[in-house]
């Protein structure tokens, strides 16, 4: 028997499938082994930067099963993602699986870029070795990030406060947010007025002109309105152009996630969870690529599609080259596996991003779509008067090319009435709008990835972590469509610009990410590129951890917001729920203020005492309005609920781990969880509400694992709560059943 191992159980039947008898195909669910969380533990600084993995938490079930079947196998074939992490995968799991003990056992290394019978076919006849560069690129990104993140990190809870942290790849996305941010609060705004004057032609016909010139000044534009409206008018000129709208290249993973962002709304993790899926089911090619190539064998079907569907006047067959200069152009753009299938996926929102793939496969090869644009400029008769030209440009299409696939992407086409040069008209009525101009925009999630893939920061595989990260981390809010820096972040990005500039620009991370992908190729040194970089960040991480000091201030407060208690000064302060105004001097005088100016209340003694320490229990106001709890905060972190709350998070299931508490409901920075009430003696946590048994106390078990069962979602049914069991998504084990 020969075993495969793939990352994803959802791929382990679809490749079943295209194999022989023989074969058996079993999932890692991803990486297996890690960096411990402790840094000192993690990496052996003095060592060469060597790294010391353990195997993730919840994983021995997984490594124990495949080394059942391992027992049984002549042949071992890898065959994870074809990218560094998938390399990095396999690779850990010849360390795991202890295969020095199997001096007998073949070991293969298998890439395909697309879930057929063919690709897979074809990689089992074509294996390899596993390539160590990969290995050791991954691993310098994984070691690279976590001295970043862990010295930088640290220092800021020292300086700033604590908890909060920084990253190499996401504080620099930080920056740039922040940057636009500065840039938006600096902008002054200027008036300016639109004239539009509505005009009668021939056949008693409409037409709306709009002034050529933006008049910044009102006596202007009084001038140009009592012009036109004492004088008689004609077309001056009537100007007609060809132009063009080029197709556009196949996706690569940033142009996915900024489509989808744009067309649908989609998230960026969302988009790329949505193609996983695509992928796994052997829709798609592999979805994390920064090439826009497509295979010699896949063009000629392109071809044929777009000759029998829409006639040999729409192809045009085109090469592209990627604008990165490290993309990996072995790799395929995103397409379709089967171009015959113009609909395929099992969700609604599967079908969406699928046909949005087809759709620019296909158009990416046809011909250009041929535009007309007429413009027609109007003034007054009267050549002695001088005011600008009033005019409206239209378009239509001549020929819809690529658009005729892509509807979406045609935009509003502007017919305009047929008029001549020297043809008179009527002025009806005109008249003036007031307006502002107006700064850039905020960045949207779309936006900020297509400025991170521009200025080379981040690769395929990071670019949606990059923007949930900074979402989670509460640095970035997500208003709408846009990304908007919250108080906390404008912090953490100020105090990171000023002290570490450098490791946070556009140039030192794009050329990190360059010196890693010389790894990739063999052609940097993982030890060397690692002790370059640390020598000179450590030096810098500990001068300012002498040179700066703790930031408790960060600014006056206006002088018309006075402490409410003493009627001093004000100084701005940051907390965890945002900046606010406490009195300068503080803790003398307690007196503080939202940012707003209003005025926050003291903690009040309730009388009580805190039934966990013996401490007394305040009153206190947060970021949801007004709650109680323990003066010994943070010792202490008990938190009073009214006897309607209490009554509401109480679940009537026992803690299967203590078994002494009861599992209730709890609000985190991510919404409701549930979790033992004994916390933080017992750290029980489970996503959703468990079911509740029969008896008392009793709760539903897992007939697969013997773990506690707990509500499913809008589309996942009462499932298992260890995520390592089948059952934590019965969806698919019943679907593989049907």
């Amino acid at each position: 028997m020969n075993l495969v191992i793939v990352e994803s159980p959802a791929k382990t039947k679809t490749i079943l499938k295209y194999l022989p008898k023989g074969y058996e195909v079993k999932a890692s669910i991803g990486h297996i082994r890690d960096l411990p969380k402790n840094n000192k533990k993690a990496i052996s600084i003095e060592n060469d930067f060597t790294p010391h993995y353990e195997v993730i938490k919840g994983k021995e079930k997984i490594i124990s099963d495949i080394k059942k079947s391992l027992s049984k196998a002549k042949k071992l074939i890898l065959a994870t993602d074809p990218d560094r992490e998938g390399e990095a995968i396999a690779y850990h799991l010849t360390q795991a699986l202890d295969l020095d003990k199997k001096s007998n056992l073949k070991v293969e290394r298998i890439v395909f870029n697309e879930i057929t019978k063919s690709a897979v076919n074809q990689a089992i006849e074509n294996p390899r070795d596993i390539d160590m560069d990969l290995v050791k690129a991954q691993e310098a990104r994984r070691v690279l990030d976590r001295l970043v993140g862990y010295d930088l990190s640290g220092l800021i809870w020292k300086k700033v406060r604590y908890g909060l942290s920084a990253g190499r790849v996401q504080s620099p996305a930080l920056r740039i947010i922040m940057e636009r941010e500065r840039d938006i609060r600096a902008f002054i705004p200027e008036d300016f007025w639109l004239i539009i004057g509505e005009f009668n032609i021939k056949d008693n016909k409409k037409i709306r002109l709009v002034c050529d010139k933006q008049p910044k000044d009102k006596d202007e534009v009084n001038r140009i309105i009592e012009v036109a409206r004492k004088n008689n008018w004609q077309i001056k000129s009537l100007k007609q152009t060809q132009t063009k709208r080029v197709s556009r290249p196949p996706f690569v993973t940033a142009t996915l996630q900024q489509t989808a962002s744009s067309r649908f709304g989609y998230s960026p993790s969302r988009t790329m969870m949505i193609a996983q899926k695509l992928y796994e089911q052997g829709l798609i090619t592999y979805m994390r690529t920064d090439s826009v190539n497509l295979s010699k064998e896949v063009l000629p079907r392109i071809y044929k599609i777009i000759e029998k569907d829409f006639g040999k006047e729409y192809l045009a067959p085109k090469a592209y080259s990627s604008k990165s200069k490290n993309a990996q152009e072995a790799h395929e753009a995103i397409r379709p596996t089967n171009l015959e299938l113009k609909s395929a996926g099992k969700t609604e929102d599967q079908k969406k991003i699928y046909k949005l793939i087809w759709q620019r496969t296909v158009s990416s090869q046809m011909s250009d779509a041929k535009i007309l644009r007429t413009k027609i400029s109007a003034n007054v008769i009267n050549q002695n008067e001088n005011i600008p030209n009033f005019s409206i440009t239209g378009s239509v299409i001549d020929f819809l090319g690529w658009l005729i696939v892509d509807s979406l992407s045609r935009g509003k086409e502007v017919e305009l009435p047929q008029v001549s040069e020297g043809e008179k008209m009527n002025l009806l009525e005109i008249f003036s709008e007031e307006k502002q101009t107006e700064p850039l925009s905020r960045y949207t999630e779309a936006g900020l990835i297509k400025e991170l893939e521009k200025r080379e920061i981040g690769r395929p595989s990071t670019y949606a972590s990059i923007v949930k990260t900074i979402q989670d981390r509460g640095y970035v809010i997500k208003e709408g469509k846009i990304l908007k820096p919250t108080d906390t972040g404008e912090v953490v990005s100020e105090f990171l610009e000023k002290n570490f500039t450098k490791y946070i620009s556009d140039y030192f991370t794009a050329e990190m990410e360059n010196e890693l992908d010389e790894i990739a190729t063999g052609k940097r040194e993982y030890k060397k590129m690692l002790s370059d970089f640390y020598k000179t960040f450590s030096k810098d991480i500990k001068e300012k951890e002498k040179t700066v000091g703790k930031i408790t201030n960060l600014g006056e407060a206006d002088e018309k917001f006075k402490c409410p208690v003493c009627n001093g000064p004000m100084i701005i302060k940051l907390s965890r729920s945002g900046k606010f105004l406490s009195c300068e001097k503080f803790p003398k005088c307690s007196g503080a203020r939202k940012i707003d100016g209003s005025v926050m209340e003291e903690p009040k003694e309730t009388g009580e005492v805190c039934p966990k320490c013996g401490g007394k229990l305040i009153e206190k106001e947060g970021r949801f309005g007004k709650f109680v709890s323990c003066s010994n905060y943070p010792k202490c972190r008990f938190i009073k609920k009214s006897a309607e709350e209490e009554a509401k998070s109480k679940t009537g299931v026992m803690c299967p781990k203590c078994k002494d508490g009861e599992i209730v409901a709890r609000r985190g920075r991510f919404g409701e969880f549930f979790s033992c009430s004994n916390y933080p003696k017992c750290d029980f946590i489970i996503k959703a509400k468990p079911l509740s048994g029969k008896k008392p106390g009793e709760g539903i078990i897992c007939e697969l694992c013997g773990a506690l069962m707990m509500e499913g979602s809008k589309t996942i049914p009462n499932r298992c709560s260890d995520k390592n069991c089948p059952n934590y998504r019965p969806d698919k084990i019943n679907k593989k059943t049907v």
